[in-house]
Protein backbone atom coordinates (compact mmCIF):
# COMPACT_ATOMS: atom_id res chain seq x y z
CA UNK A 1 0.00 0.00 0.00
CA UNK A 2 1.04 3.65 -0.86
CA UNK A 3 -0.12 6.52 1.07
CA UNK A 4 0.54 9.82 -0.55
CA UNK A 5 0.04 13.63 1.63
CA UNK A 6 0.10 16.65 -0.27
CA UNK A 7 0.95 19.68 1.92
CA UNK A 8 -0.47 22.76 0.61
CA UNK A 9 0.91 25.01 3.26
CA UNK A 10 4.01 27.58 2.77
CA UNK A 11 4.91 26.93 6.44
CA UNK A 12 7.44 23.82 6.99
CA UNK A 13 6.68 22.11 10.17
CA UNK A 14 3.63 23.80 11.22
CA UNK A 15 0.28 23.09 11.68
CA UNK A 16 -0.53 21.51 8.25
CA UNK A 17 2.44 19.21 8.22
CA UNK A 18 2.48 18.33 11.60
CA UNK A 19 -1.72 16.79 10.78
CA UNK A 20 -0.48 15.40 7.80
CA UNK A 21 2.40 13.65 9.30
CA UNK A 22 0.70 12.41 12.05
CA UNK A 23 -1.78 10.99 9.13
CA UNK A 24 0.86 9.05 7.75
CA UNK A 25 1.77 7.72 10.64
CA UNK A 26 -1.66 6.18 11.40
CA UNK A 27 -1.19 5.12 7.88
CA UNK A 28 1.82 3.54 8.41
CA UNK A 29 0.57 1.43 11.43
CA UNK A 30 -1.53 -0.25 9.16
CA UNK A 31 1.80 -1.28 6.81
CA UNK A 32 1.49 1.49 4.27
CA UNK A 33 4.23 2.93 2.38
CA UNK A 34 4.02 6.87 2.77
CA UNK A 35 5.35 10.15 1.24
CA UNK A 36 4.61 13.25 2.06
CA UNK A 37 4.80 16.55 -0.71
CA UNK A 38 5.12 19.86 -0.20
CA UNK A 39 3.44 21.72 -2.89
CA UNK A 40 4.96 24.78 -2.45
CA UNK A 41 8.45 23.48 -3.33
CA UNK A 42 7.13 22.35 -6.65
CA UNK A 43 7.02 24.86 -9.46
CA UNK A 44 3.67 24.81 -11.35
CA UNK A 45 0.40 26.73 -12.09
CA UNK A 46 -3.08 25.83 -12.15
CA UNK A 47 -5.33 24.61 -15.14
CA UNK A 48 -5.09 26.89 -18.03
CA UNK A 49 -8.24 25.75 -19.97
CA UNK A 50 -6.18 24.41 -23.02
CA UNK A 51 -8.47 21.35 -22.75
CA UNK A 52 -6.14 18.46 -24.15
CA UNK A 53 -7.29 16.07 -21.15
CA UNK A 54 -10.75 16.09 -23.52
CA UNK A 55 -9.55 16.15 -26.89
CA UNK A 56 -10.60 12.95 -28.44
CA UNK A 57 -8.42 10.04 -29.63
CA UNK A 58 -5.70 11.95 -28.36
CA UNK A 59 -2.35 11.01 -26.28
CA UNK A 60 -3.40 13.17 -23.71
CA UNK A 61 -6.83 12.23 -23.25
CA UNK A 62 -7.93 12.29 -19.59
CA UNK A 63 -4.64 13.37 -18.72
CA UNK A 64 -3.06 16.84 -17.99
CA UNK A 65 -0.98 18.03 -20.85
CA UNK A 66 1.06 20.66 -18.88
CA UNK A 67 5.02 19.93 -18.69
CA UNK A 68 6.01 20.96 -15.32
CA UNK A 69 6.75 19.35 -11.48
CA UNK A 70 3.63 18.62 -11.62
CA UNK A 71 4.13 15.86 -14.16
CA UNK A 72 5.47 12.97 -11.87
CA UNK A 73 3.73 13.70 -8.93
CA UNK A 74 -0.08 12.98 -10.92
CA UNK A 75 1.48 9.88 -12.33
CA UNK A 76 2.29 9.29 -8.77
CA UNK A 77 -1.34 9.63 -7.86
CA UNK A 78 -2.41 6.93 -10.21
CA UNK A 79 -0.24 4.44 -8.68
CA UNK A 80 -1.31 5.48 -5.14
CA UNK A 81 -3.74 3.39 -2.39
CA UNK A 82 -4.86 6.44 -0.66
CA UNK A 83 -4.11 10.12 -0.78
CA UNK A 84 -4.47 12.90 1.90
CA UNK A 85 -4.49 16.49 0.93
CA UNK A 86 -3.72 19.45 3.73
CA UNK A 87 -4.36 22.93 3.79
CA UNK A 88 -4.55 26.05 5.88
CA UNK A 89 -7.57 28.38 4.91
CA UNK A 90 -6.88 32.11 3.74
CA UNK A 91 -9.21 34.27 2.96
CA UNK A 92 -12.02 31.64 3.03
CA UNK A 93 -10.30 28.82 0.98
CA UNK A 94 -7.43 26.59 0.41
CA UNK A 95 -3.98 28.27 -0.32
CA UNK A 96 -3.37 29.28 -3.86
CA UNK A 97 -0.63 26.29 -4.65
CA UNK A 98 -3.63 24.04 -3.42
CA UNK A 99 -6.12 24.96 -5.43
CA UNK A 100 -3.66 24.88 -8.50
CA UNK A 101 -3.12 21.79 -7.86
CA UNK A 102 -6.21 20.77 -7.00
CA UNK A 103 -7.55 22.23 -10.63
CA UNK A 104 -4.97 19.77 -11.88
CA UNK A 105 -5.67 16.68 -9.97
CA UNK A 106 -9.03 16.57 -10.69
CA UNK A 107 -10.09 18.08 -13.83
CA UNK A 108 -8.21 15.88 -16.57
CA UNK A 109 -10.39 12.37 -14.96
CA UNK A 110 -13.76 14.73 -14.83
CA UNK A 111 -15.57 13.56 -18.23
CA UNK A 112 -17.78 16.17 -19.53
CA UNK A 113 -20.72 13.48 -20.33
CA UNK A 114 -24.50 13.61 -18.29
CA UNK A 115 -23.40 12.05 -15.61
CA UNK A 116 -19.93 14.07 -15.07
CA UNK A 117 -18.24 10.33 -14.79
CA UNK A 118 -14.66 9.83 -13.60
CA UNK A 119 -11.19 8.16 -15.89
CA UNK A 120 -9.49 7.50 -12.99
CA UNK A 121 -8.84 3.86 -13.28
CA UNK A 122 -9.30 2.65 -9.83
CA UNK A 123 -11.55 2.96 -6.39
CA UNK A 124 -9.40 5.14 -3.21
CA UNK A 125 -10.25 6.79 -0.65
CA UNK A 126 -8.93 10.42 -0.03
CA UNK A 127 -8.75 12.62 2.82
CA UNK A 128 -8.28 16.25 3.14
CA UNK A 129 -7.20 18.52 6.70
CA UNK A 130 -8.09 22.15 7.00
CA UNK A 131 -6.33 24.34 9.10
CA UNK A 132 -7.54 27.69 10.22
CA UNK A 133 -7.08 30.48 12.74
CA UNK A 134 -10.78 30.97 13.76
CA UNK A 135 -12.73 29.28 15.82
CA UNK A 136 -15.76 26.48 14.77
CA UNK A 137 -18.24 29.54 15.47
CA UNK A 138 -16.22 31.37 12.82
CA UNK A 139 -16.24 28.81 10.92
CA UNK A 140 -20.17 27.86 10.47
CA UNK A 141 -20.86 31.73 10.71
CA UNK A 142 -18.43 32.11 7.10
CA UNK A 143 -19.70 29.15 5.53
CA UNK A 144 -16.43 27.60 5.17
CA UNK A 145 -18.26 24.31 5.33
CA UNK A 146 -19.92 24.79 2.39
CA UNK A 147 -16.50 24.94 0.68
CA UNK A 148 -15.28 21.56 1.98
CA UNK A 149 -18.34 19.39 1.24
CA UNK A 150 -17.81 21.15 -2.24
CA UNK A 151 -14.06 19.79 -2.53
CA UNK A 152 -15.45 16.64 -0.85
CA UNK A 153 -17.75 16.14 -3.51
CA UNK A 154 -15.21 16.61 -6.66
CA UNK A 155 -12.95 14.12 -4.72
CA UNK A 156 -15.48 11.67 -4.03
CA UNK A 157 -16.42 11.81 -7.74
CA UNK A 158 -13.39 11.17 -8.89
CA UNK A 159 -11.56 9.03 -6.86
CA UNK A 160 -14.52 7.16 -4.48
CA UNK A 161 -14.83 7.70 -0.89
CA UNK A 162 -13.81 11.18 0.80
CA UNK A 163 -13.59 12.96 4.40
CA UNK A 164 -12.28 15.64 6.20
CA UNK A 165 -11.14 17.46 9.39
CA UNK A 166 -11.58 21.10 10.39
CA UNK A 167 -8.53 22.29 12.81
CA UNK A 168 -9.75 25.52 14.17
CA UNK A 169 -8.16 28.22 16.38
CA UNK A 170 -4.85 26.92 15.24
CA UNK A 171 -1.61 28.49 16.96
CA UNK A 172 0.04 30.94 14.26
CA UNK A 173 3.14 32.52 15.79
CA UNK A 174 5.54 31.49 18.12
CA UNK A 175 6.01 34.69 19.96
CA UNK A 176 2.33 37.24 19.61
CA UNK A 177 4.38 39.83 21.10
CA UNK A 178 5.96 40.30 17.85
CA UNK A 179 2.87 40.85 15.48
CA UNK A 180 0.02 42.81 14.74
CA UNK A 181 -2.78 40.21 16.02
CA UNK A 182 -5.12 42.12 18.44
CA UNK A 183 -7.94 39.99 16.97
CA UNK A 184 -6.62 37.11 19.10
CA UNK A 185 -5.81 35.89 23.24
CA UNK A 186 -2.46 34.63 22.89
CA UNK A 187 -2.89 33.25 26.45
CA UNK A 188 -6.31 31.53 24.95
CA UNK A 189 -4.61 30.56 21.58
CA UNK A 190 -1.47 28.78 23.54
CA UNK A 191 -4.04 26.95 25.79
CA UNK A 192 -5.79 25.32 23.33
CA UNK A 193 -2.64 24.18 21.50
CA UNK A 194 -1.58 22.76 24.45
CA UNK A 195 -5.16 20.74 25.33
CA UNK A 196 -6.77 20.68 22.08
CA UNK A 197 -4.39 20.48 19.15
CA UNK A 198 -3.10 16.87 20.67
CA UNK A 199 -6.54 15.63 20.01
CA UNK A 200 -6.86 17.13 16.31
CA UNK A 201 -3.56 14.99 15.62
CA UNK A 202 -4.87 12.27 17.01
CA UNK A 203 -8.07 12.58 14.75
CA UNK A 204 -5.50 12.93 12.07
CA UNK A 205 -3.45 9.72 13.08
CA UNK A 206 -7.23 7.69 13.16
CA UNK A 207 -7.98 9.07 9.12
CA UNK A 208 -4.87 7.68 7.62
CA UNK A 209 -5.85 4.40 10.03
CA UNK A 210 -9.26 4.55 8.10
CA UNK A 211 -8.21 5.46 4.66
CA UNK A 212 -5.17 2.52 4.75
CA UNK A 213 -7.91 0.54 6.05
CA UNK A 214 -10.21 0.94 3.22
CA UNK A 215 -7.70 0.06 0.75
CA UNK A 216 -6.97 -3.57 2.18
Amino acid sequence: MKVIAFNGSPRKGWNTEILLSKALEGAATQGAETELIHLYSLNYKGCISCFSCKRKDSKSYGKCAMKDDLMPILKKVEEADAIILGSPIYLGTTTGEMRSFLERLIFPYLVYDESHSTLFKRKIPTGFIYTMGLNMDGLKERGYDQHFKLTDMFLERIFGTSEYLSVTDTYQFDDYSKYVATAFDPQAKAKRREEEFPNDCKKAFDMGIRLTQQTI
